[in-house]
């Protein structure tokens, strides 16, 4: 959601360039799995810190959407921290045992598969 790309070098001299795009999808897929895990264990201390993740990467994510050097148009910033919002909202219900994990879970898979271009972001 950022627009500075990142490289590092990886074995050999080879360059290895990632994305911003990368870089959110990563951290996505680790939350996500979080989540996936403490729910599957249904251990709701596991459940608690899965979320409380996820909770701090919207924060961030929504963050990097709001700051000057955001590129996204407008109207895709808008519907991302819209689902930040919702995201947060949830996930304090999700600790207090009122609702699942599972709507996080699919929200961050919707945004992972438009960080993938699998659908339109």
């Amino acid at each position: 959601m950022s627009a500075i790309a990142t490289s590092s070098s990886h074995g050999y001299g080879a360059q290895i360039t990632r994305t911003p795009r990368d870089t959110e999808y990563d951290a996505l897929a680790r939350v996500t799995r979080l989540l996936r895990n403490a729910s599957a264990d249904n251990d709701h201390l596991k459940i608690i810190d899965a979320v409380d993740h996820n909770n701090r990467l919207w924060t961030i994510l929504s963050s990097d959407l709001l700051s000057e050097g955001n590129k996204l148009p407008d109207n895709a910033k808008a519907g991302l921290l819209s689902l930040a919002d919702f995201s947060l909202r949830h996930g304090r219900a999700v600790m207090f045992r009122k609702l699942s994990v599972d709507v996080l879970i699919d929200i961050n898979m919707s945004v992972m598969k438009g960080l993938r271009g699998e659908v339109q972001a």
